[in-house]
């Protein structure tokens, strides 16, 4: 079956069908953030390193690294954060820009086989993106949209991503290389957001047998307990076909649905994982049970 394979200098990440699912951990971003932003802008580089550090003990597998900040030279902010994440931790990184002389940046100094955030269905982005990919020898993530925008009809976009796998062959870059991201629309704006999402991963897996990706957040955008919907749906995108995503680690309700689906799905075999993370509560609940009884009056 499709794997990608992602690596640090010491750490390898699978990303594939019978693999356990791959949390891309989101928080290296300043979209939004306007203190990282500004910091990160004056050379302040505390946070990124407290971000990387947090999301990979809360269970990150890799860690996506974004340094869009308006005005700012992003090519050396990338370059810059690169480097110090990988000095601090040894998870496989997504290097997330739509600037190519940002990208370039950072491939520059990474370490290792990276994955390039991102190229999307354009001409022109297309010659652009993917021969620095196949220069470094990098998997893409393909975004599923071109110069016509984001199609609400999944079979619209299913194409974008096949013309996105066969440029990509084109310059030598096998289609394991190749993650899609069938694009994650609010289901507060479109109803319809998860229906489509779920029947082109479907597509996306029997017939492209392409790896997956997606900003799982993007889903309950607008919606309150954004938690609760990020969880269901990852565990609903899972079971289509879903791979890997960029998320929020530090939500351990998103977390537990991700490991309870990894169980599910039998790609925990035997349920270790679920049973080495979650098994300690039971013994402490148990006790906590037997002092109340101690402590609970006669009569």
């Amino acid at each position: 079956m499709t794997e990608t394979i992602i690596s640090s200098l010491t750490k390898e990440v699978r990303i594939g069908f019978e693999q356990p699912f791959v949390v891309i951990g989101e928080r290296i971003n300043p979209t939004g953030r306007k203190i990282l932003a500004n910091e990160m802008k004056h050379g302040d580089f505390s946070r990124v390193e407290a971000d990387a550090l947090a999301q990979v003990a809360a269970g990150a597998h890799m860690l996506d690294v974004n340094a869009g900040i308006p005005l700012a030279d992003e090519p050396a902010i990338l370059a810059r954060a690169i480097k110090l994440v990988q000095s601090v931790t040894d998870v496989p990184l997504s290097i997330d820009s739509s600037i190519v002389a940002a990208l370039e940046a950072g491939l520059a100094v990474y370490q290792g086989k990276a994955l390039v955030n991102s190229v999307t269905g354009e001409d022109e982005q297309l010659e652009r993106v993917l021969p620095l990919v196949a220069k470094h020898g990098a998997a893409v993530v393909a975004i599923s949209n071109d110069e016509t925008g984001i199609s609400e009809d999944p079979n619209v976009r299913f194409e974008v991503a096949r013309k996105i796998v066969e440029r990509a062959a084109d310059h030598g870059i096998a289609s394991n290389d190749v993650v899609v991201d069938p694009l994650v629309m609010p289901i507060g704006a479109v109803g319809s957001a998860g229906k489509q999402v779920m029947h082109l991963l479907r597509r996306l897996r029997e017939e492209l047998q392409v790896n997956t990706t997606c900003g799982a957040s993007n889903v309950s955008f607008g919606l309150p307990n954004r938690n609760g919907v990020n969880s269901a749906f990852l565990t609903m995108a899972i079971a289509a076909g879903m791979t890997s995503a960029i998320s929020n680690p530090l939500h351990a309700e998103v977390m537990q649905a991700v490991h309870a689906a990894d169980v599910i799905m039998g790609n925990d075999p035997n349920c270790a994982n679920w049973i080495s993370k979650y098994r300690e509560s039971a013994p402490a609940d148990a006790e906590r049970g037997r002092r109340k009884r101690r402590r609970r009056p006669a009569g």
